[in-house]
């Protein structure tokens, strides 16, 4: 075997483990996903609502791997969100005084923004907000890949 065909060897098997790599980062939160919760146990969790708002994929630092879309519904004890995640490691759910939609923003304001909790979902989830965060206090619920510093999406609710 000649060096040529050694290095082409050792390029396309790197490239293929490479891309097995980035495969499984990607499926990994999905096989290892809970349940999500039914369109009826959302409702249920929305049902008095203090406020409703919505996850739009056209924000300025969402794209194609990091999005959310559907109906998000606020009450002093939950979030619900009746809608899609982008699949992804280790989302958070926090709120902010500002909206936010890029990294840079979440970034600059996170001091001031509160976390919620772990969001482990991507086809609807109901968080429960822990009785120390009032939400009337802030404007905005961003979803934040904390593993990757990603902005995933978010929305103004007051």
């Amino acid at each position: 075997m000649n060096v040529r065909a050694l290095l082409a060897l050792i390029v396309s098997h790197s490239v293929v483990a490479a891309v097995g790599f980035a495969m499984g980062i990607y499926a990994l939160p999905i096989l290892t996903a809970p349940p999500a919760p039914s369109d009826a146990e959302v409702q249920v969790a929305a049902a008095e609502a203090t406020y409703v708002t919505e996850f739009v994929r056209e924000l300025r630092d969402s794209d194609g791997l990091h999005w959310g879309e559907g109906t998000v519904t606020i009450t002093a004890n939950s979030i619900a969100l009746m809608g899609k995640l982008a699949p992804g490691p280790d989302y958070k759910l926090y709120l902010s005084p500002e909206f936010v939609e890029t990294e840079a923003d979440f970034l600059r304001l996170k001091s001031r923004m509160v976390q919620v909790a772990d969001v482990r979902t991507f086809d609807n989830f109901v968080v429960s907000i822990p009785g120390s965060i009032e939400v009337d206090e802030f404007r905005a619920i961003i979803i934040w890949c904390e593993s990757f510093g990603q902005f995933i999406t978010a929305a103004e609710y007051r």
